[in-house]
């Protein structure tokens, strides 16, 4: 469907690149589509498929996986408001679905930090909410099901927005269980460094992370220097 219909229609280029961050990513793995004594369709979800290849694999499919994560940063780009809609982010907004896709849909955070509060509101109403646990806490996501005939019957467009029902004070801003901070020390090749530092804010459980750190062409790194240091105790990189 390209640019035509779909989830893609909001993949303007402009758009995505003057956002505070985007990452593109192609993800392709060999699959096992037929073993001895174990059939999987073609079309099984990931964790349905045997992953890994041994002497009982009859036949290998491949598997490719694309993301894109943007992230749009509104309320400190001056503007002051956390109010956001796909129009305002993209400039563009959803108006049907492509038909070659077996499931098309848009997750929306609702989850209140503060039970007590109710404060945000979706628009228009969700086809339904999911609620899973993400990082050891309970999450609620509004769910828009664009191959729901219901979802475009009033409208040909879709522009999901989400509205706070009162203002609220910027020091109130949600700080992820998982963040992280990174800062330039020094200068030059002798005392020049990069420091980044990674914040688990769970009261008890730990989570596996992955970093991936974008160098410039212009910029040497000397990996003999780098330093992993926990709970004040150096690790030794592998």
């Amino acid at each position: 469907c390209s640019l035509q219909a779909g989830l893609a229609v909001l993949l303007k280029a402009e758009r995505l690149f003057h956002s505070s961050y985007h990452s593109q990513a192609v993800h392709i793995r060999p699959v096992c589509r037929v073993s001895a004594g174990l059939s999987s369709p073609p079309l099984a979800p990931p964790e349905k498929i045997q992953s890994h290849l041994d002497a009982s694999c009859l036949a290998v499919s491949w598997e490719l996986r694309q993301t894109l994560t943007v992230v749009f940063d509104f309320f400190s780009s001056g503007q002051g408001k956390k109010d956001w809609s796909l129009f305002k982010m993209f400039s563009r907004t959803l108006t049907d679905t492509c038909p070659l896709a077996s499931q098309s849909k848009v997750y929306v955070d609702i989850s209140p930090k503060n039970k007590e509060k109710e404060l945000l509101e979706v628009s228009p109403p969700p086809t339904s909410v999911h609620e899973a646990i993400v990082q050891g806490d309970k999450k609620t996501y509004a769910v828009y099901d664009l191959l729901s005939p219901s979802l475009f019957n009033t409208s040909r467009s879709l522009n999901v927005q989400l509205k706070w029902k009162r203002p609220q004070d910027s020091s109130e801003m949600p700080v992820p269980t998982l963040h992280a901070q990174r800062y330039v020390g020094g200068y030059g090749l002798q005392t020049g460094e990069i420091c980044t530092l990674i914040y688990n804010t769970h009261p008890y459980r730990a989570f596996p992370v992955i970093l991936l750190e974008t160098v410039p062409w212009y910029l040497r790194l000397y990996v003999h220097t780098l330093t992993i240091i926990t709970k004040g105790k150096e690790n030794k990189p592998s």
